[in-house]
């Protein structure tokens, strides 16, 4: 290891790096000790120039058109909607949130809450299994949580409009509807709804932000179930920087690299692509035809059970393996998917690896039995997976 690792600090010791020299070091696993350095993130997802010199007032720009995205998506239409509430005789019919014109400001704003109240639902399960997203952050949005401000940020826009739905309910039926979380409770710590004091917030909080200035950004794609799996470890990566200066910028330096990742992979998340060469149908159907040329055996046997690639690879591919591996493991999988010229081809051989290493209990279950595997996959340790992968890219 320690021979990788001096190779490491001379690749990103020269002013100019080398992208082949860190992606070949990246694509064999990371020595641990510098996994936790962001560089190689933000360099692989195109973030960082490659030249050194440049890096510093590179990343003090970008952390600057950030807060002007929060200052005109998060906190000028939070400053309207508490001005209303103070001077209800200067609203013109124009403005008046119950004004049923489409190109009304509070239309855009009630069609945002759709989305808000769909992200802030899946940022509070984050990893349920990590007491992580559920901390508070060491470097809450100062901006945004300022004591003087009076204007609504999201976490109070999201328990106002949830009450509102809930009245909504109550009214209609004549008897309170809020659905019960029931089982819900058993899965997830009980603070999942424990709301921080005022001037902190939990990293759950950064990410809903994140993910929010994202979909109003991208308004053609919005908010897909799903993305919020893809911004979890590239947060939590910058979050968990041993360098405060990262650490500080999570949230910024998080948003572009999402947003330069989602630019490879939306198409994964809109359907009208889908029977098209970049559409998710095509990939998962990429993942049998390799199979077929690696294993006819193990092929053939998937398809007379009638285990369909989208019965399980749509979760992988789409989602990049994050739900089936644990955190430390995803991001594992990803310095070395990253790493790679072609991520999305070598996405194929991982899922290809992934179902040659279990053919043996695949040759022997049934469908029921096999199933359960392919949603619940029974190997942890990525290395062989990767090792896996690498020796079906080498014999292509």
């Amino acid at each position: 290891h320690s021979s990788t690792h001096t190779e490491f600090k001379v690749a990103l010791s020269e002013e100019n790096i080398n992208l082949k020299t860190l992606r070949d070091l990246c694509f064999n696993g990371n020595p641990p000790l510098l996994r936790l350095c962001c560089f190689h993130f933000t360099i692989l997802l195109n973030y960082l120039p490659l030249d050194q010199t440049l890096w510093e007032s590179f990343l003090k720009k970008q952390r600057e058109v950030y807060s002007q995205f929060l200052k005109e998506m998060i906190i000028q239409p939070g400053i309207a909607k508490a001005n209303l509430g103070l001077s209800r005789e200067d609203v013109t019919m124009e403005d008046h949130p119950l004004n049923p014109n489409p190109d009304s400001r509070w239309n855009t704003y009630f069609k945002d809450n759709e989305i808000l109240l769909q992200i802030d639902k899946d940022v509070r399960r984050l990893y349920p299994d990590m007491a992580f997203f559920q901390r508070p952050t060491e470097y809450p949005c100062q901006l945004i949580l300022d004591p003087q401000n009076d204007y609504e940020t999201l976490r109070r826009r999201v328990e106002q409009t949830t009450l509102k739905a809930q009245t909504v309910n109550r009214n209609r039926s004549g008897v309170t509807n809020v659905s019960s979380p029931g089982k819900a409770l058993n899965l997830y710590p009980s603070n999942e709804y424990e709301v921080l004091p005022n001037g902190s917030e939990a990293h759950w909080e950064v990410v809903e932000r994140i993910l929010f200035i994202y979909a109003k950004l991208n308004p053609g794609i919005a908010y897909v179930q799903g993305m919020n799996e893809i911004v979890g470890p590239i947060y939590y990566t910058f979050a968990t920087d041993p360098n405060s200066q990262w650490k500080e910028h999570a949230e910024a330096d998080t948003f572009f690299c999402f947003t330069n990742l989602m630019s490879e992979n939306r198409d994964n998340f809109i359907k009208s692509l889908d029977d098209s060469q970049c559409g998710i149908t095509y990939k998962m159907e990429s993942v049998y035809s390799m199979l077929k040329q690696k294993d006819m055996e193990l092929y053939l046997k998937l398809e007379e059970q009638n285990i369909k690639p989208q019965y399980f690879t749509f979760r992988w591919l789409t989602l990049l393996l994050s739900q089936e591996f644990l955190l430390p493991d995803v991001i594992r999988i990803w310095d070395t998917l990253f790493s790679d010229q072609d991520r999305f081809h070598f996405l194929i051989l991982v899922c290809c690896a992934m179902l040659i290493l279990i053919r043996d209990s695949l040759l022997a279950g049934d469908f029921t039995v096999n199933m359960r595997s392919l949603q619940d996959y029974p190997i942890s340790d990525v290395h062989t997976i990767l090792t896996k992968a690498k020796e079906l890219q080498d014999h292509s």
